[in-house]
């Protein structure tokens, strides 16, 4: 009775969650404790994510540790691929994993999460490990992510400036390099950013003062100015109109 009032109490889940089950203590007295973790294939994870994950820790044990209950708590971190766990006794617990590869950043709803090549969800955005990856914005943009690489692979000299790429009402991309909006076609925006890279390289468009390029007609460029040029230019041609009239 005095056992069954414990457990009812809850004193016995809070005397477990401090020094773990009865089971683990007596095989840590018998020396079985939990001393080394070794984790081989770690990449993006920190150990201790590893650790959190696998829920092992200072009151774990070999011999009452379940291994297969291990590597289903750590299949369940979207990161990780594979994983396997061995016991090697007295006192060590061997992790062996296979990390997603990340290739890419999605930004939706203001949120960002980091992506796998076929758009998956692996992890989110909550350090700079990712920061260098492409990033891709909007509403199925991470299923589209091979459209948005091949884009880049196509812009060639412009690629490195390549901030972002928005894809924009499930049809086309809005690039944005160094703060200029590029606007492409939902037909052959490859063909279309070749023609970017020819005018930057005849007329050095993007240093100009414009915020916006519309390559969506295949027959025009239409630019947007920055407001400073806008106003310049309406003024530049109000006086070349006075200058015409008198």
């Amino acid at each position: 009775m005095a056992l069954a009032g414990f457990v009812a109490s809850g004193r016995y889940d809070a005397f477990v969650a401090e020094q773990g089950r009865p089971l683990d203590i007596a095989a840590r007295v018998a020396g079985f404790g939990v001393e080394r973790v070794t984790i081989s294939g770690i990449s993006r994870m920190y150990e201790r994510e590893v650790l959190a994950a696998a829920g092992i820790d200072w009151r774990s044990s070999v011999p009452f540790l379940d291994v297969n209950d291990v590597r289903e708590r750590l299949l369940r971190v979207p990161l990780i691929a594979q994983a396997s766990v061995r016991k090697i006794y007295p006192n060590e617990i061997a992790i062996t994993q296979v990390e997603r590869e990340p290739a890419a950043l999605w930004q939706k709803n203001g949120e960002i999460n980091v992506i796998a090549a076929d758009g998956t969800v692996i992890d989110a955005m909550r350090d700079d490990r990712y920061a260098s990856l492409p990033l891709v914005v909007g509403e199925d943009a991470n299923t589209k992510l091979p459209e948005y690489l091949a884009l880049i692979a196509a812009a060639g000299p412009l690629a490195e400036r390549i901030k972002a790429g928005t894809y924009v009402s499930g049809r086309r991309w809005t690039l944005k390099l160094d703060g200029v909006d590029v606007r492409l076609p939902e037909a052959d925006p490859a063909a279309a950013l070749a023609r970017l890279v020819r005018f930057e390289r005849e007329a050095g468009l993007l240093e100009k003062d414009i915020i916006a390029v519309d390559l969506r007609m295949p027959d025009r460029l239409v630019v947007r100015l920055t407001e400073e040029a806008a106003a310049a230019r309406a003024e530049a041609q109000k006086a070349k109109k006075k200058g015409a009239a008198s």
